[in-house]
């Protein structure tokens, strides 16, 4: 199981994925707010969403868990 992790602190602007669905190495995931630019985080392997770890509005740090690829 592969975990997909926030590569800065911001907050979650938009969750473009959802549970279930299936992702390409370099799809984006999450896309994060900081400093006022959008920053997105994108799928470092192939497979399907297993879980979706934060929420839009959430504050993350630098290395947290975004989702899980299974």
């Amino acid at each position: 199981m592969n975990q997909i992790v926030a590569n800065m602190a911001g907050s979650v602007w938009k969750i473009v994925v959802q549970e279930g669905d299936t992702v390409e190495n370099g799809q984006d995931v999450v896309i994060l707010e900081s400093m006022k630019m959008e920053i997105p985080v994108s799928a470092e392997a192939e497979g399907v969403i297993k879980e979706i770890k934060v929420a839009e509005g959430d504050f993350v740090n630098e290395g947290d868990v975004i989702a899980t690829i299974e």
